[in-house]
C-alpha cells in the first residue's frame, strides 16, 4: 500500500491491499476501495461509492459526488458502484442518485475518456468505452459492450443497446437498440459488424442480426409489423428477442433510420457483409 502523506481519508473508510493513492486525494465517509486500485493525485472519491478491484482513476476525477439535482437533499443515502477493472480519465464525473437508497453504476472493464460526465441513477454496464466530453444525463441506461464516441449529448432516461455503437458529436434524444451504428446525422446507418465480429459473433448470427435492423429501420413497416418480421424470421436468437424486447420497452422512442438508406428499399437488407477492412456500413 502506498498513500501519499497529503491525502485525506475517511476513518470509515475500507481501503484494500495494495492500493495507491496519489497526493491531496480525498476518500470520503463509507467508502470503499478494492485491491489494487491506483488513484491519481487530486483525486476526489466521496461518500458512499464502492471501487472494485484493480481500478485506476486518473487526475482529478470526481467520483460520487453530490447529484445536480433539487430533489437532492443532504444526509440521502446513496452509493456509487464502480466495477472491476474500470478506468476512470482526468476529470471524470460521476454523481449519486438524489433518491434514499439510489444507486449510480459502472460496470466491470469499462472506459471513461477525459472529461466525461455520468449524471445520477445512470447505469453504464461492462466492457463499455465512453470517449472524451460526452455527458451522460441522469437515468441513462448503457448496456455491455457499447462504444460511444466523443462529445455526445445524451438526455436523460435514454437507453443504448449492448454493442451499440454512436458516432461523436450526436445528441441521443431517443433509445438506440442494440447491435446498431448511430451515425453523426443521428440517424441509425445499419449494424455494428466490426463490433460483433471482435465480439465473437459468427458469421450467422451477424447476418441475422443485420437482417432485423434492416427489418426494422429499412423496410417502410411500422413498428408492429416490422417487430412482426424480425420474429417471423428464421433463425432464433437471444440476440434477436434482446433486440425486439428492446424495442417494445422503450419509453423515449427509438433513434430513426437513415432515410437516404431506407429509401435503397428492402433488397439492401440482402447485401453481403462487409469484411474486416470494410467500415460497418450496410
Amino acid at each position: 500500500m502506498a498513500i501519499h502523506p497529503t491525502a485525506v481519508i475517511a476513518p470509515s473508510a475500507r481501503i484494500g491491499r495494495d492500493v495507491h493513492i496519489g497526493p491531496y486525494s480525498v476518500i470520503g465517509e463509507d467508502t470503499v476501495i478494492g485491491d489494487d486500485c491506483w488513484i491519481d493525485a487530486h483525486v476526489k472519491i466521496s461518500d458512499q461509492t464502492t471501487l472494485g478491484p484493480r481500478c485506476r482513476v486518473y487526475f482529478g476525477a470526481l467520483i460520487g459526488e453530490e447529484p445536480q439535482d433539487h430533489r437532492f437533499r443532504p444526509g440521502t443515502r446513496a452509493s456509487t458502484v464502480i466495477g472491476a477493472e474500470t478506468t476512470l480519465r482526468e476529470y471524470v464525473t460521476i454523481h449519486r442518485s438524489p433518491f434514499e437508497g439510489g444507486t449510480t453504476s459502472v460496470g466491470d472493464r469499462t472506459l471513461l475518456m477525459a472529461f466525461v460526465h455520468v449524471g445520477h441513477d445512470a447505469r453504464i454496464g461492462s466492457r463499455v468505452t465512453v470517449a472524451n466530453q460526452t455527458a451522460i444525463s441522469g437515468h441513462v441506461i448503457i448496456e455491455d459492450g457499447a462504444v460511444l464516441s466523443g462529445y455526445i449529448l445524451i438526455h436523460q432516461f435514454c437507453r443504448i443497446g449492448a454493442l451499440a455503437m454512436v458516432g461523436g458529436r450526436t445528441i441521443v434524444r431517443q433509445d438506440i437498440p442494440p447491435f446498431c451504428m448511430l451515425a453523426e446525422n443521428e440517424c441509425i446507418c445499419g449494424p455494428n459488424t466490426i463490433g460483433l465480429r471482435r465480439a465473437g459473433y459468427e458469421s450467422a448470427q451477424r447476418m441475422a442480426i443485420r437482417k432485423a435492423i434492416k427489418s426494422f429501420f429499412f423496410h417502410g413497416l411500422n413498428a408492429a409489423n416490422a417487430l412482426a418480421e424480425i420474429e417471423a424470421m428464421p433463425e432464433k436468437m437471444p440476440e434477436l428477442e434482446h433486440f425486439v424486447h428492446f424495442i417494445r420497452t422503450t419509453e423515449r422512442g427509438i433513434m430513426p433510420g437513415d432515410p437516404e438508406l431506407a429509401a435503397l428499399g428492402k433488397h439492401h437488407a440482402d447485401a453481403e457483409e462487409p469484411t474486416e477492412e470494410q467500415d460497418s456500413k450496410p
